[in-house]
C-alpha cells in the first residue's frame, strides 16, 4: 500500500501535469539573483507573478500569503520564489501562512531534498552566496522534484516502505498546522521553533549571553543575552547575518562611524573585519549565519565599552 500512495504522490505532483506559476519577489539585497531566476522561468515557458522588491519581512509574508490563497487550485501549482541577503528572513514571514512550506536551499540537492521530504512549495534562496549559476541548478532542481520522489536523502532510491507510510500520512497533519489555534497561544516561527527544547551554552566572553549552534555548515545559530548586557567592541574573520526574533539592541559599527537600532523582524549583515559594539535594552533573541568556523576578536574591554555607551547616551 506504500508503494501505491508513493506513486499517487508523484502523479499528482509532477509539475508535468498541472501548470506550473510561480510568485517572486526580493529585497534588496536578493533582487539581482531573483531577476535572473525569474528571466530562468521566462525561458522554461513558467508563468511568473514578480511582484518586485520590497522589505524581506513584507516581501516574504505577501508571497506566502498569495501562494496559501492559491493551493486550492487543481490545474495550477502555485510555487513561491523569495530572495533576500540569506533567504533565512524571507523563509521565516513566508511561512507564517497556513499551507506554504519554504524554505532556505543553498544547493541543488538542499531543494531536491527539501520538495521530497517535506513537500515544499516555496522556494527561498540567498542572493549573498548562491551565484546565479548554481541558484538555477536549485531552482531547477526544485521544480523538477516531486514529493516522495528519489533524493540526496534516500540516497538517490525509493524511499523504503515504512518511510513512504510516514511521509503520506504526513500531509494531512502538515494540512492542520496554523489553520487554528487555542486562544491566547502565537503561532511559532520555524526559526523559533528550533530553539525549543534545546541546551544553550554561555558565551564566556561575552557575559549575560548564550547560543545554540543549529546548523554546522553554513553555521548557524541562535543567540540570546539578557536586558542590560554590552557586547564590547569586536570583529570577527567572516561577515555575518543576523535576524532578531525578539527584544531590541543597538549596534554600533565602529568601522564605518554607524549605528543601527534593531527590534524583533529586523535584518542586519556585518562584513567580516568589521569591528563593532552592541548594548541589549532588553532580553533578546537573534538568529545569527555566517561561513567558516566561529571567531571573534575583542578590541576593548568590558568596561571600556560600557563607559563609551554611557557617554553617548
Amino acid at each position: 500500500m506504500a508503494q501505491k500512495n508513493h506513486h499517487q504522490a508523484e502523479e499528482q505532483d509532477k509539475p508535468t501535469n498541472r501548470r506550473i506559476k510561480f510568485i517572486t519577489g526580493a529585497d534588496s539585497f536578493g533582487c539581482s539573483l531573483k531577476d535572473a531566476l525569474v528571466s530562468h522561468l521566462g525561458s522554461l515557458n513558467i508563468e511568473v507573478e514578480d511582484i518586485g522588491v520590497g522589505a524581506y519581512y513584507s516581501i516574504g509574508e505577501e508571497i506566502g500569503r498569495r501562494v496559501s490563497a492559491s493551493s486550492s487550485s487543481s490545474d495550477t501549482q502555485t510555487l513561491g520564489l523569495v530572495a533576500c541577503g540569506t533567504g533565512v528572513g524571507v523563509q521565516i514571514f513566508a511561512n507564517k501562512s497556513p499551507g506554504v512550506y519554504a524554505a532556505t536551499c543553498l544547493t541543488p540537492e538542499e531543494a531536491q531534498n527539501t520538495r521530497s521530504i517535506n513537500n515544499a512549495n516555496v522556494l527561498a534562496v540567498s542572493g549573498m552566496s548562491t551565484p546565479p549559476d548554481v541558484a538555477v541548478k536549485i531552482l531547477d532542481t526544485f521544480i523538477n522534484t516531486s514529493f516522495m520522489s528519489p533524493c540526496a536523502a534516500s540516497g538517490g532510491k525509493d524511499w523504503d516502505p515504512e518511510i513512504q507510510s510516514f511521509l503520506d500520512g504526513s500531509l494531512p497533519e502538515m494540512a492542520k498546522i496554523g489553520k487554528s489555534s487555542s486562544v491566547g497561544e502565537q503561532p511559532s516561527c520555524a526559526i523559533c521553533s528550533l530553539a525549543k527544547n534545546r541546551e544553550y551554552s554561555p558565551v564566556e566572553i561575552m557575559p549575560g549571553g548564550s547560543m545554540k549552534i543549529v546548523r554546522e555548515t553554513p553555521t548557524s545559530a541562535i543567540v540570546r543575552f539578557k536586558a542590560g548586557s554590552v557586547e564590547p567592541a569586536h570583529h570577527h574573520t567572516f561577515g555575518h547575518d543576523l535576524v532578531v526574533l525578539n527584544g531590541s539592541k543597538r549596534v554600533w559599527n565602529l568601522t564605518k562611524s554607524e549605528a543601527y537600532d534593531l527590534g524583533a523582524g529586523d535584518f542586519l549583515f556585518t562584513p567580516a573585519g568589521d569591528v563593532h559594539r552592541v548594548k541589549y535594552f532588553e532580553d533578546t533573541e537573534f538568529f545569527i549565519r555566517w561561513d567558516g568556523h566561529w571567531d571573534i576578536f575583542l578590541d576593548e574591554d568590558l568596561e571600556t565599552a560600557k563607559s563609551a555607551i554611557d557617554k553617548e547616551q
